[in-house]
């Protein structure tokens, strides 16, 4: 996982120090690369020492090593994305020609899909897509674009003959995990894993015996505490986040991964149910 992916994934979890560091490098993170950590510093209005250890919290030696890191991370992606590297890798500015604009989004939106392929835990896919292939029922929940994965996993589920169920009302979901039992399964989408709603549903599930599944972002939020499996996406999102670019995008990725993991487990039964659910609504389409 990228540097700039790390910071985000834990710049929620960051007390207000190491917080101004962390939204500094995101916001621009060539600024590293043109400072000297004093300087850094200064313009973090904290302390060199506080330098130190975010590089530490980040598995880094120092700050001689998030220089370097960043110096070849950023070069890549200039060289894979178009651009010099410094433009690229900054978060979108009122400056930005409406060609940068739509460069910076895809170049986030593949980084997205590709961090998120690279670092997924696949013992962990795998126990996640056995889950499901079993359970009596799947429940799914999110709030706003995160809601938008959830139905999309229940949709491709229904297709081929699982029985799964989402709610976009909060009381609705919580009301539905009550009566789930061990042989339930909860799944439960939230990019900064905070959501209340999220993770009370999350919550009730486990307390019910559900076997239960985090889609995030972020290792360690509340979100995950209640997760019996925890599927990560890894994403930047840019300073228009409030939309769900990147992050939908990832979180649809793992649907991908879990629902094509299910299907072709009982590969002929998924090639008939597909056909069959085609064929049904075959004559509500406009052919013409």
């Amino acid at each position: 996982m990228s540097i700039q992916t790390n910071i985000q994934a834990h710049v929620e979890s960051f007390p207000p120090t190491m917080r101004r560091v962390a939204d500094a490098i995101l916001e621009r993170p060539q600024i590293v690369l043109e400072n000297t950590i004093t300087e850094f510093a200064r313009a973090c209005d904290t302390s060199e020492a506080s330098i130190v250890r975010f590089c530490r919290s980040l598995g880094l030696t120092g700050y001689p090593q998030l220089r370097l890191q960043l110096a070849s991370e950023l070069g890549k992606e200039a060289a894979e994305f178009g651009g010099g590297s410094a433009t690229y890798g900054a978060d979108i500015s009122p400056s930005d020609s409406l060609g940068e604009m739509v460069a910076k989004i895809a170049g986030s939106e593949i980084l997205g899909i590709r961090e998120t392929a690279d670092s997924i835990d696949m013992p962990t896919l795998e126990r996640v897509i056995r889950s499901v292939e079993g359970a009596r029922r799947v429940v799914l929940f999110g709030v706003g674009a995160s809601n938008a994965a959830a139905q999309d996993l229940a949709a491709k589920l229904l297709r081929i003959g699982h029985v799964a169920l989402v709610f976009h009302d909060a009381h609705d979901a919580l009301v539905s995990v009550a009566l789930l039992g061990s042989d339930d399964v909860a799944i439960a989408f939230s990019h900064n894993g905070r959501t209340t709603e999220t993770v009370a549903f999350l919550r009730a599930a486990r307390n019910g015996g559900a076997h239960t599944v985090a889609i995030t972002n972020a290792p360690g939020s509340p979100l995950t505490q209640h997760a019996d499996e925890v599927l990560r996406t890894a994403v930047r999102e840019t300073t228009f986040r409030s939309g769900a670019m990147a992050s939908r995008i990832a979180q649809l990725t793992i649907v991908d991964y879990v629902f094509v993991g299910v299907a072709r487990g009982r590969y002929d039964r998924t090639v008939q149910a597909l056909k069959s659910t085609y064929e049904i609504v075959r004559e509500l389409r406009d052919e013409g």
